[in-house]
């Protein structure tokens, strides 16, 4: 089959047969919704097509049901069939994307968290001719992937952000909290905030453990007495991180990335000082809605450049207005 390029793109629909894939689908506990469905509404009068979302997403963290919400909005008005399919493991993240390619996928869409460990995949998916955009993680790298899109934040931007409002605020010794060693995105937010906060300190944690995240971020509150904010890079690490403050007797404020009900909560109360928001929902559905549009007509989102879906930073000004959105699980 010819090799897709975003550079060179044209459409050459073609009838897929509908397939079964299986492979790991949980994320943040809760129940997939079937294939397709969503929201009611108007279905596009389009030829049916399957499109997986493969994302390095572990259990139990609900920003990722936030992104697979709005992807599945946007199937279910593309006329989409939806694989999910999920592992924080990069080789078996690469081994889903093959998994896809085999079942003859109309399009992928992939967070690249670790590139070089899928760099290898989505040549493969390319040279097959199936589309594919990236979304979350990986912008600097998507379009040298072969993505012809890009769907989400730019990290370091955003880590530029928190440590301008910071530094606004008076603090100079952040303890910044990364929860997965090597992940791109990750590291890029720290270096945001290093940039213009340099007393920024860099913790690495266990993200998958999280009584492994509250004892070593409680530990280095406790030896960092002139810590004066810690930030977590995730809401699910942040509600540890608000506990370990308490329990070490710190000073320390605490910001965030991210957001979810129980997030605004916090900022509403005063407990946390703020967050910032990708917007994952729009991350979710634009990466489908997408693939839809260049099967559908050609269409190339962004011209080959990201889609940027954030960074907004929510504070206690404008939470209330966030909060009923939060609530309803899409910001």
């Amino acid at each position: 089959m010819k090799k897709f390029s975003w550079q060179r793109a044209a459409v050459a629909a073609v009838a897929i047969p509908m397939l079964a894939l299986t492979a790991c689908s949980s994320s943040g506990g809760r129940a997939p919704d079937t294939a397709g469905n969503g929201s009611a509404g108007e279905v596009a009068a389009t030829e049916r097509m399957k499109i997986a979302l493969i994302t390095h997403a572990p259990s139990g963290d609900t920003f990722w049901d936030i992104v697979r919400k709005g992807a599945e909005e946007a199937a279910a008005k593309d006329n989409v069939e939806l694989q999910y399919l999920n592992d924080p493991e990069a080789g078996r993240q690469s081994q889903l994307i093959e998994q896809a390619i085999n079942q003859k996928v109309d399009g992928i869409a992939v967070t690249l968290a670790t590139p070089e460990a899928l760099k290898d995949a989505i040549k493969k998916a390319t040279d097959a001719g199936i589309p594919v955009v990236s979304l979350n993680a990986g912008e600097n790298v998507s379009q040298k992937l072969g993505a012809f899109t890009h769907f989400g934040s730019n990290d370091e931007l955003a880590g530029e952000a928190v440590g301008q409002k910071l530094a606004d605020q008076g603090f100079s010794h952040p303890i910044c909290v990364i929860q997965v060693q090597g992940h791109v995105g990750l590291e890029s937010r720290c270096a945001g905030v290093k940039a213009k906060v340099p007393g920024t300190e860099v913790l690495y944690v266990t993200g998958s453990d999280m009584t492994a995240v509250a004892s070593t971020s409680t530990a280095k509150l406790q030896a960092s007495k002139d810590a004066d904010v810690i930030i977590g890079l995730g809401a699910p690490i942040t509600l540890t991180l608000l506990k370990s403050v308490a329990e070490s007797g710190s000073k320390a404020k605490v910001a965030s990335f991210d957001l979810n009900k129980e997030l605004a909560g916090k900022i509403a109360d005063g407990s946390l000082l703020f967050t910032v928001d990708q917007q994952p929902w729009l991350q979710g559905y634009g990466s489908i809605d997408a693939l839809w549009q260049f099967k559908r007509g050609g269409f190339l989102i962004g011209g080959g450049q990201p889609v940027l879906t954030g960074p907004t930073i929510v504070d206690k000004a404008n939470v209330a207005s966030v909060q009923k959105f939060a609530d309803a699980g899409i910001r």
